[in-house]
């Protein structure tokens, strides 16, 4: 019996599959293609007057006000730099609560009234743009009779060059606002939140003998995870073109079970995508760092190095930009959705997060020996108190539709946000709990047993891939974040929540230094009392245990287990004072997140559905009709014959179409409700009683894939999908 057409054709296309031409010189050294499409720090010097250079640098480093009398300078060698390297046009690129990137180009030329035209370039131009932002996710923000929003130019993170073969951009990143100044986008609040902790984080460097410390700056080193299948196989697939998920889909024979593809041998056809992803890379200043083949079949993982958060998050969306479009050419998707397959691991952007300033270094590095390292035990003493107190925030900051997949299951921490010290630092404030710290555990060595092998150091505790935030030697890691998503709402809430910590830290110290104490006594004093109040969030055992969900609400964390969960922490009263006061986001930013949030979720849901029900009505239901009536035929001929027929698969696939025909009137009927006002109340809906009826289709789909004839079957499936590269 032969495959369906349609997968036949797919399966066939792929194995003719002939890669693009190498595209990789071996002549352009990463070293020497690094950051040639980027208007940087040493290009500016190169093209710049020095006054002019001077002060685009205090801006950047010292986040001085832009003096508008340089933009025009800047503009004009940009420019030139610009059209010199094949750009034609300019954009102002932001980043809407789409989650997304946005642009609008223009040309570089303008016409003059001789009928010719002059490339030009104002400072004005450069500094400010007006997009419509009507448009776009806002939350009432804006009115869609109210269009007008601005672009604002980041000077602190560079413009850069877009190639593409048809033609080169000059992108600009900018900040996206309404006209009232407030924030329609991912960038403005992570600029806010950023500005925030440096000022408290900067009070507490003082306090330990810093006369005049730079500004501090939040480090983020954000992980990708991603699959990729060929072409012809999502194009046949209309739920992972819809939805970036598959709706469908039988386990396969093999799964991830043998662990066989975790950090395997990379597949040529991959790696030579990796290799011309990563050459983009470079020319864009992206610290591309670490690749390897990820647990799930078909999974794989980029690793950037640590950048200021701002610029992270820029880097983060171009990434997943430039992976998509060279995923294409060589005849490949890349799936950044959380789970785009049931039964395997799905995807995270594991969030690696510091703080520091290039004087004092790295803010959470312990040193050999963290129980003398009182400035290192503040700060962290801080993130212990941040984390206990918004663990709500950090859970909302990567909800989505998507990540509810993942959050929970074996290839992600749970929804209870709780910390990982390991076993050194958690002794270290065990010691400060009962009166003061003496002792750190001290590194060791490895004893392996071979001659030849060198000594090898082992570490003071282990790692634990099951803690949502866990401390990995010198940051901590936010494990939750979906891979799908933009690092900026993770990065807005670890800022924010860090400002108030360290506000509060400097607050006390201040205040007992001012009433005679001495520092260092202050210091014990307040490390115990955090770790006295907070130190219920510190949890190094299996966040995956039945027993673990039992100790959280002993211990009073929150379990936000679905986005529904946990929308409405972004509008509770304490939610909205922090945000405000920390200038972050006002109360109407805040209850427009939250609104976002819902609609969001409700269409993501909403298009799920329908194409559940499209797929399971049009492809799924006539396939096993059409085998049930072949099944009956066969038994009637057999029956004509005097044979007696085996019916059981007859009565089998029977009472699977009932059940599918049952699970699809219930779909159509809960798509055809009409939302409720209440946002939160039409989100709930969508999860408890739409995502409940696509799971019923679904099951019965799965398992009339594995009964229905092979050439009836139109859908590529999951042995096909995950191994045929």
């Amino acid at each position: 019996m032969t495959a369906n057409p349609v997968r036949l054709q797919a399966i066939a296309a792929v194995q003719a599959t002939t890669p693009p031409p190498f595209t990789f010189d071996p002549a352009e050294e990463p070293g020497a293609i690094f950051g040639e499409n980027v208007f940087s720090l040493q290009m500016m010097q190169k093209r710049l007057p020095k006054g002019v250079y001077k002060s685009v640098l205090s801006t950047i480093e010292k986040s001085a006000p832009l003096d508008p009398a340089v933009a025009d300078a800047v503009a004009s060698a940009m420019k030139d730099w610009a059209m010199e390297r094949g750009a034609t046009h300019y954009a102002h690129v932001f980043y809407p609560l789409t989650g997304l990137t946005a642009e609008k180009h223009d040309s570089f030329l303008e016409p003059v009234g001789d009928g010719t035209a002059i490339s030009e370039f104002a400072g004005k131009t450069l500094i400010q743009g007006e997009p419509d932002a009507s448009s776009f996710p806002n939350g009432g923000l804006r009115a869609t009779f109210e269009a007008r929003g601005y672009t604002g130019w980041d000077i602190q993170s560079p413009a850069y060059i877009l190639e593409n073969p048809n033609g080169n951009t000059l992108c600009i990143p900018t900040v996206f606002i309404s006209m009232t100044g407030e924030a329609l986008d991912h960038k403005t609040p992570l600029l806010r939140s950023q500005q925030a902790m440096s000022a408290h984080a900067k009070r507490v460097l003082k306090l330990f003998g810093h006369a005049e410390p730079d500004n501090v700056v939040s480090y983020c080193g954000p992980e990708q995870e991603y699959f990729l299948i060929d072409s012809h196989f999502f194009n046949a697939r209309p739920d992972l073109l819809n939805a970036g998920r598959t709706l469908f889909g039988a386990k396969p024979p093999k799964g991830q079970e043998f662990d066989d593809h975790y950090f395997g041998a990379i597949p040529e056809r991959v790696l030579a995508f990796m290799m011309d992803t990563e050459q983009a890379l470079f020319k864009l200043g992206i610290p591309a760092k670490t690749r390897h083949n990820e647990v799930a079949p078909g999974q794989f993982e980029v690793a950037p190095m640590f950048e200021r958060s701002n610029l992270a998050s820029d880097h983060q969306q171009l990434l997943m930009t430039t992976f998509k479009s060279i995923a294409k050419k060589h005849g490949m998707e890349c799936l950044f959705h959380e789970k785009p397959f049931a039964g395997v691991n799905g995807s995270g952007k594991h969030v690696n997060f510091s703080i520091g300033n290039a004087a004092q270094g790295n803010l959470l590095l312990p040193g050999d020996t963290p129980h003398e390292n009182a400035q290192f035990l503040v700060v962290c003493a801080a993130v212990i108190r941040a984390v206990h107190k918004y663990g709500g925030l950090l859970r909302v900051s990567v909800a989505s539709a998507s990540n509810d997949h993942r959050l929970g299951a074996n290839e992600a921490p749970p929804a209870i946000i709780s910390i990982f010290l390991g076993d050194q630092l958690a002794d270290v404030f065990d010691q400060i709990a009962k009166g003061g710290a003496t002792r750190s555990k001290e590194k060791g060595t490895l004893i392996i047993g071979v001659d030849t092998l060198p000594d090898l150091s082992k570490d003071p505790g282990d790692r634990n891939r099951t803690s949502p935030f866990a401390f990995t030697g010198n940051r901590f890691e936010f494990r939750a974040p979906g891979s799908l998503q933009t690092v900026a709402a993770p990065m807005v809430v670890i800022n924010t929540i860090m400002a108030e910590a360290l506000d509060y830290c400097a607050t006390q110290l201040e205040a007992a230094v001012a009433a005679g104490t001495d520092f260092d006594e202050a210091v014990q004093t307040l490390l115990t009392e955090i770790i006295t109040n907070h130190g219920a969030v510190i949890f190094n055992g299996n966040g995956y245990s039945d027993e673990w969900q039992i100790e959280a609400e002993q211990r009073g964390l929150k379990n936000l287990r679905t986005t529904v969960d946990a929308l409405p922490e972004l509008i509770s009263p304490e939610a909205v004072e922090l945000f405000s006061t920390y200038q972050v986001f006002n109360d109407r930013e805040m209850h427009s997140r939250y609104e976002v949030g819902c609609e969001q979720y409700i269409l993501s849901i909403t298009v799920e559905g329908n194409i559940t029900y499209e797929v399971g009505t049009t492809t799924i239901l006539p396939a096993a009709i059409r085998y049930q009536t072949e099944l009956a035929q066969n038994a009637a001929a057999l029956k004509a014959a005097g044979l007696e027929p085996d019916l059981s698969t007859l009565e089998t696939i029977t009472g699977l179409i009932g059940d599918l025909k049952a699970g699809l009137a219930d779909l159509g009927a809960a798509l055809a409700h009409e939302h409720d006002e209440d946002p939160l109340v039409a989100a709930t809906f969508m999860r408890d009683v739409v995502l409940t009826a696509m799971t019923a289709v679904r099951t019965a789909a799965d398992a009339l894939e594995g009964i229905v004839a092979d050439d009836l079957w139109s859908l590529p499936t999951y042995q096909e999908m995950l191994y045929i590269l």
